[in-house]
């Protein structure tokens, strides 16, 4: 090709690039989104959910039906109220699927003969993750049952039998009373009384250790228990699982004599103190129940068997949140009769996710959060060799494989969710769906840059530049160093949760920075525990080289720098503010500033003991938590600030926003604090739609009134 052909060919592509339109706020609205991907028995057919956002905001979740070798186009499978958790039945002639009756999930069944789908389940407590008898006969499903209804239920309870394990309710053992209510009566007719005022939502009476959930205060405990369900008309659910306790997951061996169990079972713990997580084994019906791995200090869980039943994969790790939990292969029949426990220790430094085996046996497939993506993996159970299948530069969600078809949704910089099938070595690869193309088709999209350098304790810091969108060389822009939370979280370019408002600032005229300091997710167990005993400081050093780093590039205005981050990343947004002035503006979510009230305030609370060693009321923990909290250096902190919480956040808790606001309130600084009703804190995930694009309009213009002065 000549020079006069090559000139043509970029004054084109950057004529093209001028007439195409940036990503707008409203661009959030016309995002759709893979969910769930499962194929039938030959992989021939693939059944996924796919998220949408109505006009009026509310999202909108259907399953459709794609040929994964491509010859025709998807096509809808449902259409009215939300449709989830797809699962195909033994003969691949039918389909079940969750939909919400009276405010409960229930299974319906979806003929492929023709014809509406028609309700399977009627259950009073709901039916939810369905899955099939390897004979087709009947269906597994679990529900969420309260303890109060599950001591009266004089089916799953005939004895109306308490839990076995201590109650921890101070004074007396607990027990319901069955004496008439009568404020002037006896203690029992008292005791009947209060209970009334509980049952009535007048008080709330709190004494177990785990009270909050993501949206409230929770006094109540709920156990999910499984059930199976025949496919006769009026057929009744009957209990595999009993008690007290939470089953994580149940799933029929392949020869459906037994069920493999995931559960946290231990009568001697109140279940907020047992972190342990056990894998059972148990007759069909859930009789003769018995333990395959458990131990004191680990988890172990995520069970799958090989197509023949022959091995077992499980992870297994430290109740600490600060650990990777290793992948495992072992023999399950050898292990099922108690011959021997021998395990193969599947050799890769990363969570792993999404465990499929190949129908030869022969590969175990699986997903893992790395260097910024989220890439395919497999290994030979033979000579336990690993395999990177898919790249750091996209992310896998959804991921099945049937037959000689494998099929996954990805996320990656050019489409934020689509939905591929490629061959089990994904030598190729073919994309089913088109669910962005058309509107990305007119929109310009900024191309993120990878970099990295070591930072003072010998790790290496990724990091990823975006220029603005329509980047002229030899002008300035303004820079945003945004931040990720966790602090085990990643980011990269495979992270779908950031597309949007990513593409947005830079959209805006803004260069976007981000990186995975340390104490990030996806670098191995020794990256992520570089930041316990240091929150602030540490991670702070390499946020801030990420920054000077991305100036020294030579096109960032020094004048023009903002910085945001969310969760952990508000906690980092407010202590470098407390210890940095260079920042024109500054936006905090939902974040933690104050560690000490944090134990008590948030429902991640575990997280003070497993990073700072101890207690607030610990000597030596209380001196780190003071020393790591933003709210001592608050005093330093003269940057204009924009805090955001929501008003139902219970996993950081939003009195941390309002400690934070009035202090700089009270010493006159330049702050505003807004709440979102009803958020919580997965409001910029998965909340109201119209309160995601209002925290990104609100930062947005919160950083215009300074950078423009």
């Amino acid at each position: 090709m000549n020079r006069a052909s090559v000139l043509f060919i970029l004054l084109a592509s950057a004529a093209h690039a001028q007439t195409k339109e940036p990503i707008k706020v409203s661009d959030l609205l016309k995002i759709k989104s893979i969910g769930e991907v499962r194929l039938n028995k030959d992989g021939s057919q693939a059944a996924y959910t796919m998220t949408s956002i109505e006009p009026d905001y509310k999202y909108n979740t259907q399953i459709y039906l794609a040929a994964t070798d491509g010859s025709t186009p998807p096509r809808q499978l449902t259409s009215k109220d939300n449709a989830t958790q797809p699962c195909w039945s033994t003969d691949g002639k039918q389909l079940a699927f969750v939909r919400a009756v009276d405010g409960k999930p229930q299974i319906f069944l979806l003929s492929f003969n023709g014809g509406e789908a028609t309700q399977l389940t009627h259950f009073r407590y709901g039916a939810a993750s369905p899955k099939w008898s390897p004979d087709g006969k009947e269906l597994l499903f679990s529900s969420h049952i309260g303890m109060k209804e599950l001591i009266k239920d004089s089916i799953l309870n005939p004895t109306h039998e308490g839990p076995r394990w201590p109650f921890e309710k101070p004074g007396s053992p607990f027990q319901l009373s069955s004496a008439k209510p009568d404020p002037d009566g006896t203690p029992e007719e008292i005791r009947a009384w209060l209970e009334n005022n509980v049952t009535d939502k007048k008080a709330k009476v709190i004494d177990r250790l785990s009270f909050q959930d993501e949206m409230e205060v929770n006094p109540d405990f709920s156990f999910n228990q499984w059930f199976t369900q025949s496919l006769q008309p009026g057929a009744t659910p009957v209990a595999v699982t009993h008690g007290f306790y939470d089953y994580n997951s149940v799933d029929y061996t392949p020869d459906g004599k037994s069920l493999l169990i995931s559960a946290d079972i231990d009568s001697s713990q109140h279940p907020d103190r047992a972190l342990e997580s056990q894998i059972l084994l148990a007759d069909r019906d859930g009789r003769n129940l018995r333990l395959l791995l458990g131990e004191k200090g680990k988890t172990f869980n995520n069970p799958r068997l090989s197509p023949s039943g022959r091995w077992l994969s499980f992870q297994t790790g430290p109740t600490s949140f600060v650990s990777i939990p290793q992948l495992i292969i072992a023999d399950f029949a050898a292990l099922a009769t108690g011959k021997t426990d021998a395990r193969t220790i599947i050799p890769i430094d990363r969570s792993t996710g999404n465990p499929i085996w190949s129908p030869d046996e022969q590969y175990l497939y699986f997903t893992a959060q790395s260097n910024g993506g989220a890439p395919i993996y497999r290994v030979t159970r033979t000579t336990n060799k690993l395999e990177q299948l898919t790249d750091y530069n996209s992310g896998t969600g959804g991921l099945d494989l049937k037959g000689a078809r494998l099929v996954f949704s990805r996320t990656e910089v050019a489409d934020p969710s689509e939905l591929y099938s490629a061959d089990p070595g994904l030598k190729s690869s073919k994309q089913l769906t088109h669910l962005n193309t058309d509107w990305l088709a007119t929109r310009n999209l900024s191309l993120p840059e990878k970099h990295e350098f070591k930072n003072n304790i010998g790790e290496t810091i990724e990091y990823w530049v975006m220029k603005p969108t329509n980047y002229t060389a030899g002008q300035k822009y303004p820079l945003l160093l945004d931040i990720h939370g966790g602090p085990s979280a990643m980011w990269g370019p495979g992270e779908a949760s950031m597309w949007h408002e990513f593409q947005y600032f830079c959209s805006r005229g803004y260069g976007v920075v981000y990186c995975n300091p340390r104490g990030s997710g996806g670098y191995g167990i020794d990256f992520l525990r570089a930041n316990v005993k240091d929150w602030g400081t540490g991670p702070t050093s390499d946020v801030l080289t990420v920054l000077d780093k991305t100036v020294a590039e030579g096109w960032a205005d020094t004048t023009k720098l903002v910085v945001s981050g969310g969760s952990y990343a508000g906690y980092l947004v407010a202590w470098i503010v407390g210890h940095d002035h260079r920042f024109k503006a500054a936006c905090a979510q939902r974040g933690v500033y104050d560690l000490a009230t944090f134990f008590g305030e948030g429902n991640a609370w575990r997280l003070v003991p497993n990073y700072f060693g101890g207690y607030p009321w610990e000597s030596e923990t209380k001196a780190i938590l003071q020393r790591e909290s933003p709210i001592t250096y608050v005093s330093n902190i003269t940057t204009p600030l924009i805090i955001f919480h929501g008003e139902n956040d219970r996993r950081t808790g939003f009195v941390q926003g309002e400690m934070l606001f009035r202090s700089l309130k009270e010493l006159g600084r330049p702050v505003e604090y807004v709440r979102h009703p009803g958020a919580t804190h997965e409001i910029t995930r998965s909340g109201d739609n119209r309160q995601r694009m209002d925290q990104m309009l609100r930062t947005y213009e919160f950083f215009e009134r300074y950078i423009k002065h």
